[in-house]
């Protein structure tokens, strides 16, 4: 008898303190097998669903978690890329200011697909500088550069305002794995979280995914889109869209389009037709036309834009992919060859890291401030 009583709070003890190990269902993992796996969950989680509230607090702390590492810095994105790298270490091995250190720069310059052109008026205005004296030495010279590449930028660093027109219509251009539909949903959350209506258009018909991951980026932003299936005519589905748009009151639609190559002349001219189409409605319409560049493509990206502003009048940029292997030098080399406004470029996967394009970030990013600091 002594012993059975004795037993029962160590078996209480040990059930109480199993309760309190078990583990809390709380992760990103957890809530995506809820969504495709229902089954396979434990019977707690599947018999009692969480109310509205504690849902939505569910998604908004899985959604901060995933964004986390979007607080990175510019120059924890940019420095990987080889600009960076070629820029760093050039005036490490060459500390000593002279005509041989500046051909090596101009030499890194258009090897990081900045081009022939702006690498040698950059180098070529530092090397009067140099020897009219005002450099003492190569910090002194990186500082110049620094300066240089900041004034190439400033005139294209004219952030997108989605303003003035309701709906204000952004037709989405590029070419296919330039990151069109991808941006296209950071756009959308991003205009979202800023409080404008939203509603996308699906107007790349050509290729089969192509609604279908817009639809996907629509659900996950809460953003209304207007389809028609794959091969409907891509004018139609977007003159549907405007007109839905203006009878909801969206403050913007953003429609994407197939992607194409510059040299593909039928899906070039749809382009056409498209601008044509929408101007029925809205004779001011579309107010920008953002194309998209993988900033991976280097020099072909400066033939790409050339095409596409003939054809439907770009005006403004979107630069992707900078923070995988891209040179980042093609950004100096658009802003030289257009002056077309950059207005976003892309840093990482998160919809927080399509950044607002900001000149003197851009360069802070590629480097160092002085000599010796990373």
């Amino acid at each position: 008898m002594l012993k059975f009583w004795k037993k029962k709070p160590t078996e209480t003890a040990s059930a109480t303190t199993e309760d309190a190990q078990e583990p809390q269902v709380d992760t990103k993992a957890d809530v995506v097998a809820a969504e495709s796996h229902p089954q396979d969950l434990p019977v707690a989680l599947t018999e009692a669903p969480a109310s509205d509230e504690q849902a939505a607090a569910a998604e908004t702390a899985v959604a901060v978690s995933a964004e986390a590492p979007a607080k990175r810095s510019w120059r924890e994105r940019l420095a990987g890329n080889s600009f960076a790298r070629g820029l760093g270490t050039l005036f490490v091995r060459n500390p000593k200011l002279d005509d041989d250190l500046l051909d090596e720069l101009e030499t890194t310059l258009i090897t990081a697909d900045v081009g022939v052109e702006a690498s040698t008026a950059l180098v070529e205005a530092l090397r009067k500088r140099m020897h009219k004296r005002e450099f003492a030495d190569a910090p002194a010279l990186l500082d110049a550069l620094r300066q240089a590449l900041v004034a190439l930028l400033q005139p294209v660093e004219k952030p997108l305002q989605v303003s003035g027109k309701q709906p204000f219509v952004v037709l989405v251009v590029g070419i296919n794995g330039a990151g069109k539909t991808t941006t296209i949903g950071k756009l959308a959350r991003r205009w979202s979280d800023e409080k404008h209506a939203v509603m996308l258009a699906a107007g790349d018909t050509f290729r089969a995914a192509a609604v279908e991951q817009l639809k996907t980026w629509g659900e996950r932003n809460k953003v209304p889109v207007i389809s028609q299936g794959q091969d409907a005519d891509a004018a139609s589905v977007i003159f549907d869209a405007l007109q839905a748009a203006r009878s909801r009151g969206a403050d913007v639609l953003i429609a994407d389009t197939a992607g194409r190559l510059h040299t593909q002349g039928g899906l070039m001219d749809e382009l056409g037709k498209i601008a044509r189409v929408l101007k029925k409605i809205d004779a001011d319409a579309p107010h920008e036309v953002l194309m998209v560049i993988d900033g991976t493509t280097g020099q072909n990206a400066v033939n790409q834009v050339r095409q596409f502003r003939e054809i439907v009048g770009v005006t403004g940029l979107v630069v992707t992919k900078l923070d995988g292997t891209a040179k980042g030098g093609v950004v100096f080399a658009l802003a030289r060859e257009f002056g077309l406004p950059i207005r976003f470029v892309g840093l990482g996967e998160s919809a927080t890291d399509l950044r607002t394009f900001d000149a003197q970030a851009y360069v802070d990013g590629l480097l160092p401030a002085s000599l010796g600091r990373d």
